[in-house]
């Protein structure tokens, strides 16, 4: 593939495209937290973008150099979603529903190691964009992962905008909205994967 605009504009919509599981993640915990500082809404934005910039290029060096181990990989990466967006959905369901320490829930769920589980699953599906751009170049393939991961980090922004909102206005119901809307993710993800 050579550099044009058909590059960029593919580049701008496979980022919105993958971007569409990290933006309900986002707005999930928007809901959970809706006063969430400028600075917490940029990290989680940042490290789902992070992710989904990660995954395509693991995908393509996967594609460049260890193809056959690859593709057996690539049959448990909805398993894989499922399980994290059902564990931590899950949390959110139980919590919302047996409400205890408030602030003591907020820790454990907001964590770095919940934020990254939650982009390891809203990205993991990316992996496999490895394949699509495995003709592009190293740079090509770089600036792709770039431009996915702006795209990203602006729709994930926006979905934390729009859930701090509505987070508000659901007040004790927005853990459960939540943690529903993380299962769904997890299950939608398993399943188209085998339609």
């Amino acid at each position: 593939m050579e550099w044009s605009l058909v590059f960029f504009v593919n580049s701008i919509l496979l980022g919105a495209g993958l971007a569409m599981d990290a933006f309900s993640v986002s707005l999930a915990n928007g809901l959970h937290q809706p006063r969430m500082k400028k600075g917490k809404m940029c990290t989680v934005a940042g490290v789902f973008a992070g992710f989904q910039a990660l995954m395509p290029m693991i995908g393509w060096i996967c594609v460049h150099t260890l193809l056959q181990v690859f593709e057996s990989f690539e049959k448990l990466i909805p398993w894989i979603a499922l399980f994290l967006l059902l564990y931590i959905g899950g949390k959110m369901l139980w919590e919302g529903l047996h409400p205890g320490d408030e602030e003591e829930n907020d820790t454990r769920r907001d964590g770095v190691s919940a934020l990254l589980i939650q982009g390891v699953a809203t990205s993991i599906d990316a992996l496999s964009v490895g394949f699509t751009i495995s003709e592009y170049n190293l740079v090509m393939a770089i600036v792709a992962a770039l431009i996915i991961a702006v795209v990203t980090f602006i729709i994930c922004m926006a979905g934390l905008e729009i859930g701090k909102r509505f987070g508000t206005k659901l007040s004790g119901k927005a853990d459960i909205l939540g943690g529903v809307i993380l299962i769904g993710i997890g299950l939608e993800i398993f399943i188209t994967s085998f339609i």
